[in-house]
């Protein structure tokens, strides 16, 4: 069984998903990659990691959670996951690019397209803080909810999006 709730965050509707015991997934309503939903979704907003999950995502916007700690159950190839762990170690308020995160994963920076494409396949996004990923000249690319969502994620983050991406995978001095 596939549970689900909705929640009303300042960048549009977010849809959260959940198995018995971990978040699933994080969505975007109009987002690309929003998984299609079937008979055995069941609409359950008393089940109590999407009520953690909601109560963090809610204090991540109003600035309050960071890091989360939420029990998560990610499904991807082994190369996605790779990735994502990688993504989870990008510290608040901070960016990196593509091939910084290939670089980090043993790979040299001409994988930062497949690090693009794990990154956009990303299921549980703001958690898995995909939007802390930028392109090498510190572009905003690739954010399956949109640019100017990601624009407003980093700036929620008070992350200087673009500038100094060498110190990204460091916690600032």
């Amino acid at each position: 069984m596939i549970y689900y709730d909705t929640w009303h965050s300042p960048l549009g509707e977010i849809v959260l998903r959940a198995n018995q015991h971990a978040l699933t997934g994080l969505f975007f309503r109009d987002q690309k990659y929003f998984p299609s939903t079937t008979a055995n979704w069941r609409h359950a907003a008393d089940h109590p990691v999407l009520g953690l999950a909601r109560e963090q995502i809610a204090g991540f916007f109003a600035g309050t959670t960071t890091p989360f700690e939420l029990p998560l159950q990610l499904h991807g190839s082994a190369f996605q996951q790779r990735v994502w762990q990688a993504l989870m170690r990008i510290p608040y308020g901070r960016v990196v690019s593509y091939g910084e995160i290939a670089l980090e994963l043993g790979l040299n920076r001409d994988h930062a397209r497949a690090v693009g494409s794990a990154t956009g396949r990303n299921p549980v996004s703001i958690i898995v803080p995909c939007h802390r990923v930028l392109a090498g000249n510190g572009a905003l690319t690739g954010y399956a909810g949109g640019l100017a969502r990601k624009q407003a994620l980093l700036a929620l983050e008070g992350a200087a999006a673009g500038a100094n991406l060498a110190l990204a995978l460091t916690p600032p001095h």
